[in-house]
């Protein structure tokens, strides 16, 4: 890898992705479904989000149960055992319970005893979160592998009788096991993560916490669903993703010729394919496959790597842009050479 525009010299080691995996519930609900609850359409769904059917969790399917199912499958596909496992990440805002993590009944599950563990809530942003957080420990040898999964069962804090938040989410989760490389040449070549807590009203879920805790009864009970600024959302995410995903390419000395894929999280098709014509991007080199799996939140980008690099329409060798912008606010990419 050539010398980075901005001066500094790659580090010794390189966190790689060596397996991937997702896993998504069984039942699902179609756009046609949705439209027998509540005043809606399958045309106007699609035509404003690009989602044609969503991945529901039973009562009896949690977070940990999905993230642990991802996780096994990333873990095959890395030729891993579970009890070689160092660190686990479980970044979601739909935990399995207020403590202790998800990340503890995951590492219960999978056996990977010799693993510490932990949660990330950054919501839509958190699996990129976490990317960088395991490159940081791999790059400075602290680490030798690490499971980084995002895991969401939103539709449980979904309002389903508010149509403009309903037809939005589902439910799944997607991991990748990352290991130590001296190969200078791929593996996590930058992130960059940032915030904006000024603005936490656009994206929130209020209740129940510390401000509204469930000892006291809610001014208003919707405080438990999930609350979006439609308008806000759109405006900041696309104007994120571009500064984002700018600023990587120029760190990186990289230029959009150099890019295979373009995977961002899927939360509405429009403004993805917004970002990426801002960016001049061709279709071929933006990955969409929200028309599946709604809008999970932190395992939406996890599940879209699986899905692409399954697909064969990434290979190993190539440059691809991981993107996430969500709740907090919070925004971040990943430079990857796959």
């Amino acid at each position: 890898m050539n010398r980075p525009a901005n001066g500094s010299f790659p580090p010794a080691y390189r966190a790689v992705i060596t397996g991937y995996g997702s896993f998504v519930p069984a039942k699902t609900l179609t756009n046609d479904e949705l439209a027998k609850m509540v005043d809606t359409s399958d045309k106007w769904i699609t035509t404003r989000t690009g989602i044609k059917v969503r991945h529901i969790t039973t009562d009896q399917e949690s977070t940990a149960l999905l993230a642990t199912r991802a996780a096994e499958n990333a873990l095959d596909e890395a030729k891993m055992k579970a009890e070689d496992i160092e660190l686990i990440i479980v970044a979601t805002i739909t935990p399995e319970m207020v403590f202790p993590s998800t990340a503890s009944f995951v590492q219960r599950s999978l056996g990977a005893s010799k693993a510490w563990v932990f949660d990330l809530a950054a919501a839509c942003s958190g699996f990129v979160y976490g990317l960088s957080i395991v490159q940081q420990f791999i790059e400075s040898g602290r680490l030798n592998n690490a499971i980084v999964i995002g895991a969401e069962t939103l539709t449980k804090i979904t309002d389903w009788t508010d149509r403009t938040s309903c037809i939005l989410f589902g439910d799944g989760a997607g991991a990748v096991v990352l290991e130590r490389s001296k190969d200078g040449r791929k593996g996590i070549l930058y992130s960059t993560m940032h915030s904006d807590g000024d603005r936490w009203e656009a994206l929130n879920c209020q209740a129940y916490g510390s401000r509204y805790p469930s000892s006291k009864k809610l001014d208003d009970p919707n405080k438990i669903y999930m609350q979006i600024k439609g308008r806000e959302v759109y405006q900041q995410a696309i104007r994120r993703i571009v500064e984002t995903v700018t600023e990587s390419l120029d760190h990186c000395g990289l230029t959009m010729d150099d890019v295979k894929m373009f995977i961002s999280h899927q939360m509405n098709a429009r403004i993805i394919e917004s970002a990426a014509k801002r960016l001049n991007l061709p279709d071929e080199k933006v990955f969409i496959n929200i028309g599946e799996y709604g809008n999970t939140s932190a395992a939406s980008v996890p599940i879209a790597f699986d899905d692409c690099a399954r697909k064969g329409k990434i290979e190993r060798g190539d440059i691809v842009i991981l993107v996430a912008f969500g709740a907090g606010l919070t925004w971040g990419a990943n430079v990857i050479e796959f």
